[in-house]
């Protein structure tokens, strides 16, 4: 197993993000990713994503499996709940669970209240969650999109 760090999206290689954010496998799950990627609108995104931190005690990482970047992941606002998010790139599809139960730690320890997860329908294998304490809530319609919402018991 590999050895799981998180850190600033910003101090990722712009270049990476960008490889990340216009995988045709990543894009299938992120239907509100757009279009309009280049490095710099990477590099912008992930200044925006680590913004986060400072406006609200928590926020997505940098997810590194052994030191090399592999996706992005963590918790971000969502009116008054906090969404949890994980991105891979496919390559690293398989470490899902492990960053995933890493990152449900980490809430935990940061006493995050009101965890929601929303997935878009792409995503068929759901039963996982509720192994990782999710309880299926309802579709909602999010920015013009539907997701699978479920929350963090």
């Amino acid at each position: 197993m590999a050895q799981i760090t998180f850190g600033p999206l910003a101090e990722v290689d712009p270049e990476l993000l960008l490889s990340m954010l216009l995988d045709p496998g990543v894009r299938r799950h992120m239907p509100l990713a757009g279009d309009n990627w280049d490095e710099q609108t990477a590099s912008d995104w992930a200044k925006g994503k680590d913004a986060q931190w400072q406006e609200n005690g928590f926020g997505p990482w940098a997810i590194l499996l052994d030191g090399k970047f592999a996706g992005w992941g963590g918790f971000q606002k969502e009116e008054d709940e906090v969404d949890l998010g994980l991105v891979l790139l496919p390559q690293h599809w398989g470490e899902g669970a492990a960053i995933f139960r890493l990152l449900v730690e980490r809430g935990r320890e940061m006493r995050l209240a009101n965890v929601t997860i929303m997935l878009p329908p792409s995503r068929r294998r759901l039963k996982g969650l509720t192994r990782l304490g999710f309880t299926p809530m309802a579709d909602v319609e999010y920015a013009g999109q539907r997701f699978h919402k479920f929350r963090l018991d």
